[in-house]
């Protein structure tokens, strides 16, 4: 949300993963599909780019699998890993998915994301 949906925002990252350190937090994770690295393409913008190979040097941003079968794009479905590692690491999931689907699937994910998912929003760069 940080680039108004109008530009993938690295920087919005890196604003989350600082303002979370900040605070003491050691064990941060940030999910981000692989395809994130090609360079970016008119219909899909990225800004920053930079940002998200500093952030995987760190040990921070676990880029989820995906592919190219016959020239179309196939991903992992990255809600899952998200909230499985949350979910074993005792955590807190910053998103603002909702993840019903993945409440539905399993009773224990149901309580842990009603309880901690953390919903955010950018006001300017804050």
């Amino acid at each position: 949300s940080h680039g108004n949906k109008e530009v993938f925002s690295c920087w919005g990252i890196r604003l989350a993963v600082d303002w979370f350190r900040e605070r003491g937090h050691t064990y941060i994770k940030v999910f981000v599909p692989l395809w994130r690295k090609e360079p970016p393409r008119q219909d899909s913008p990225i800004a920053d780019q930079h940002i998200l190979e500093e952030l995987e040097k760190q040990s921070i941003l676990v880029y989820t699998p995906s592919r190219k079968v016959k020239g179309k794009r196939v991903v992992c479905y990255d809600d899952r890993y998200i909230v499985k590692v949350a979910y074993e690491k005792d955590g807190v999931i910053v998103s603002n998915d909702h993840y019903r689907d993945l409440q539905n699937e399993n009773p224990e994910w149901k309580w842990f994301i009603e309880q901690r998912l953390l919903m955010y929003s950018f006001v300017s760069n804050r």
